[in-house]
């Protein structure tokens, strides 16, 4: 395996009515999130690490112009639990929050080795489900960024 870059995307899918897409963590049952992954190398563009982790994680085949940058990045501590995947000494990981509109609540085809189960659910729901900070707030931001994103 080798380690992972600290530079990540998280991808917000979600249905025009604001279904949100989550999926459970194979490792850490009842740890449900976004779509989310690091970058394959430094040059990557962060849109095609979207896609292929969408793909990758979902199965969702979508082009690169459905896929909205948000311009929102977080900063937060990886796990210690997780580090051991990271260049030695590496503490932190940017992320850089997408979101991906999809036509209704799709099937999805899990990644078997990352997650074990998905559900749709209306984003103030979705939300208040995700173990993660900044998932949590980026879901509770969409109704705001679409507006933003239509204007």
């Amino acid at each position: 395996m080798s380690l992972k870059i600290p530079v990540s995307v998280l991808v917000v899918i979600h249905t025009p009515a604001l279904d949100v897409l989550l999926l459970e963590r194979a490792i850490r049952p009842g740890y449900w999130q976004s779509v989310t992954g690091s970058v394959d190398r430094l040059d990557e563009p962060l849109e095609h690490t979207a896609l292929r982790e969408v793909r990758e994680e979902t199965g969702i085949e979508a082009a690169p112009a459905q896929f909205l940058r948000w311009n929102v990045i977080n900063t937060f501590r990886i796990w210690g639990e997780w580090r051991h995947r990271f260049v030695p000494g590496t503490t932190h990981n940017t992320e850089h929050v997408f979101s991906l509109q999809v036509a209704g609540c799709v099937p999805v085809v899990l990644a078997a080795e990352e997650h074990h189960a998905y559900l749709w659910l209306p984003w103030r729901e979705a939300a208040q489900k995700c173990f993660s900070w900044s998932n949590r707030e980026a879901i509770e931001m969409l109704p705001a960024r679409l507006r933003i994103a239509l204007a």
